[in-house]
Order: structure tokens, then sequence, then C-alpha cells
């Protein structure tokens, strides 16, 4: 006799991730317009399986002849709820943990922020959040939970506005709070040219696996800081190259690059 067991848990689960997907995007449309197309789309799908259930067969035959049109309908309606849904499971810490997610995009709006304000002279402290939550530091700030963008980015470290003087966090390829107080680094030894932001973003790199962007406000100069230690007066190409070695890691990465560490 054949056990039928193991077959309906898979049929159960398959229905349980298939109910999941549908509540999930329903929730992430419930409001808008997309919710009534949504529900038509439910009923057509419904209407498919009675076609088939029953043996209608010219009922049957229309739906299967639309069936490539439907896909293609689908796309389209739900084009901004569907990139939201797959931003959303981009940006979760388990899949973020099995797929490195390259954050290309986010990284040259950044680099373009920082050499424009690296031209003005603007200070800047700009914070990339990794596996290591930064909930503590982030809720010292404003939140702002907006899409990161150059012009966001100079926007918040413009001279004198309320949020100058803190760090930027960035979380994904959102900018989730600014002004945020960092903790100072308890290292001694450290040259006079290193400022308080230096000391900040140091002193998180020391605790933390977050990257983060130093503007100098003095000299103009960009440096980086990760796991404990402070590279200065980077160039463009040393910057892009550091921090590709910080998003996308591969095994040579332990190479000499040639920038300077911090000032002794």
């Amino acid at each position: 006799m054949i056990d039928v067991r193991p077959q309906l848990l898979l049929d159960v689960l398959d229905v349980l991730i298939v109910a999941f997907l549908f509540y999930r995007l329903f929730a992430m449309i419930k409001g808008t317009r997309a919710s009534q197309m949504f529900v038509g789309l439910v009923v057509i799908v419904f209407a498919s399986i009675v076609a088939q259930w029953f043996r209608l067969s010219a009922l049957n035959w229309i739906i299967a002849s639309l069936k490539t049109v439907w896909v293609i309908l689908f796309v389209i309606l739900f084009q901004p709820e569907l990139r939201a849904l797959l931003t959303h499971i981009g940006q979760n810490r388990l899949v973020r943990a099995l797929i490195r997610v390259e954050e290309y995009g986010v990284v040259s709006e950044v680099i373009k922020a920082v050499e424009e304000m690296s031209k003005d002279r603007r200070g800047a402290l700009i914070v990339f959040e990794r596996d290591m939550g930064l909930r503590n530091y982030v809720e010292t700030g404003t939140r702002l939970e907006a899409t990161v963008s150059a012009e966001l980015l100079e926007t918040v470290f413009t001279p004198h506005s309320p949020l100058h003087d803190g760090a930027a966090v960035i979380r994904g390829d959102e900018l989730v709070a600014a002004g945020c107080i960092l903790p100072l680094s308890p290292t001694e030894g450290l040259s006079p040219l290193l400022g308080t932001r230096h000391r900040a973003a140091l002193g998180l790199a020391e605790e933390t696996d977050a990257a983060v962007l130093v503007v100098s406000e003095e000299t103009g100069a960009i440096s980086i800081a990760h796991r404990g230690e402070l590279k200065w007066n980077l160039d463009e190409g040393q910057l892009r190259s550091e921090l590709a070695a910080i998003f996308n890691p591969r095994p040579e990465d332990g190479r000499e690059t040639g920038e300077e560490s911090q000032p002794a």
C-alpha cells in the first residue's frame, strides 16, 4: 500500500506558500487602485479552476488562450507592487546572508555626493549598515527612510543644517536616519588631523561591521573606516576599490591597495 502522507504534506506546504505570497502582495497593495485589479485577477483564476473542474470546454479554451496575455498584464498592472515586494525580499536579513546583494547603485550615489562635498570641504559622516543592526544609533537621530540619492545626501550635510553634524545611516538602498550620534574611538595616538567625525567613524568601525565614510571639513579629504581600521585621504579610485572589497569581497582581498592608513 502506498503511503500518501508525504505527498499530502507537500501539497499542504505548496498551498501555504502560495497563500502567503498572495497575502503579502495583497497587503502591500491594500488601499490602492491595484487592489481592485488584484481581486478581479483572483476571480478570473477561480473561474479557470471551475472551468477545468466542470470541463467547460468553451470557457476553458478562452482562458487557456489568454494565459500569456494574463502574465504580461499582471506584470504591467502590478509593476510598482512587484518591485516593492522584491525589494522587501532582497532586504531581508536571511536572504542577504544567503545571497550577497551588490549595492553598486547606492554606492555610486554616495560616491558622487562625497566627491562633491569633498570639493566644497563640507564635512560628512555616512554609515553603511552591514550584517550587524545599528538600531541603537539610528534611534539617536532623525528618521528619514528615503531612497538614497546624491542630492539628498548633499542636502542633509548642508552647513548649518540641523542634521549636518551627525551621521547618516544607510540600510540597503534607504537612508534610514540622519543626525545620528556615534561612539568615539578610545584609541590613543591618533593624528591631530583627525577630528571628531574621524573618531566617531573609527569608534563605530571598532564596535560593529559597518563601513563609515568621512569627509573632512578642514581638508576635504575622504576617509573610510571598516573593521577597526581607518584609511585616510583616498582618491576616487581607491574609494571605489575599498567599497567594492567591502560589498563584494574576493578571496584575494588581503592585498595591499597602496592607500594611506590613518596618519601617525
